[in-house]
């Protein structure tokens, strides 16, 4: 039997310059690729308040300079709204989804109103849970909401989803099976008025049309692989294998973000360093 080629992907947000531990992922996937398999880019700019070609130019620029190739053409995200468009009606078609119209300060009231009760109040990776404000409407007063054009999210009846697939699981290299508990999240929301869909429903659809067979992304985005996982059995998807790497600190013993000049690809080369540095500096090579 022929074995399956490997499929990783990196999938950077051009909000800014890349930093280490971009670096690490893009490393990583690549080399989880191993030399017979397919490395993949995406860019995931759907935030259109945020992204700027400048960054998305950048990404290629230094991603090229660490010695990285990777497929053409490059996934954006941006060209497949109409996918997730069509995603979105499949869970509003299997009664899935309800229109969200809270602001979040209308969520911070309703969760501090029961910060007073006796029960724990529910968090998930995301923060607190969703309280259920809008899913408690009823037929007339959703209907008037719709009917005036007040903006809203759409949020999944995570529970009824549950319900609808049964015990689900995905499969974590050097863990084995994990079980899949999405309830975490709650009611998530998976579009908003000014994003047509979110980061969750996103990548499960972008995965499955690059054809993905090992997703590789940072431990801190692990909780949300019980999600995906939901997402995939409900849209009909494949599902990849995972590994979640750890992450690159900086020197303050913090996890590295955009705002850390200092430990940007582009910095660095400013500074001198080699490609070889760099991929050492991002735990890949010895340097030389």
């Amino acid at each position: 039997m022929t074995q399956a080629t490997t499929v990783t992907r990196f999938a950077p947000s051009p909000t800014g310059h890349l930093h280490l531990g971009h670096a690490h992922s893009a490393l990583f996937a690549a080399q989880a690729a191993g030399p017979d398999g397919r490395f993949v880019l995406r860019i995931e700019d759907i935030d259109a308040g945020r992204c700027r070609p400048e960054f998305t130019d950048a990404i290629l620029e230094d991603l090229a300079w660490l010695g990285l190739a990777w497929e053409t053409p490059v996934c954006r995200q941006s060209a497949h709204l109409d996918d997730y468009r069509a995603a979105l009606g499949r869970l509003d078609e299997m009664g899935l989804l309800y229109p969200c119209f809270c602001t979040r300060k209308e969520i911070a009231e309703e969760i501090n109103a029961a910060a007073a009760a006796p029960h724990d109040i529910p968090t998930g990776p995301d923060g607190h849970l969703y309280p259920g404000i809008c899913r408690r409407l009823d037929d007339a007063e959703r209907a008037e909401k719709l009917a005036a054009g007040t903006p809203h999210a759409l949020r999944l009846k995570t529970d009824e989803a549950m319900l609808r697939t049964g015990p689900l699981a995905w499969t974590e290299q050097g863990e084995g099976e994990n079980a899949a508990r999405p309830e975490i999240f709650g009611d998530v929301v998976l579009a908003r008025k000014d994003t047509p869909t979110s980061y969750h429903l996103a990548v499960t659809v972008d995965d499955a049309l690059q054809g993905v067979t090992l997703v590789t992304r940072g431990e801190d985005l692990k909780p949300a692989s019980h999600l995906h996982r939901l997402l995939q059995a409900l849209l009909g998807l494949p599902t990849p294998e995972y590994h979640h790497h750890g992450l690159i600190d900086g020197p303050d013993g913090k996890r590295l973000a955009k705002r850390d000049r200092a430990a940007t690809l582009r910095h660095l080369r400013e500074a001198g360093k080699t490609p070889a540095e760099v991929r050492a500096l991002a735990g890949f090579g010895d340097g030389g």
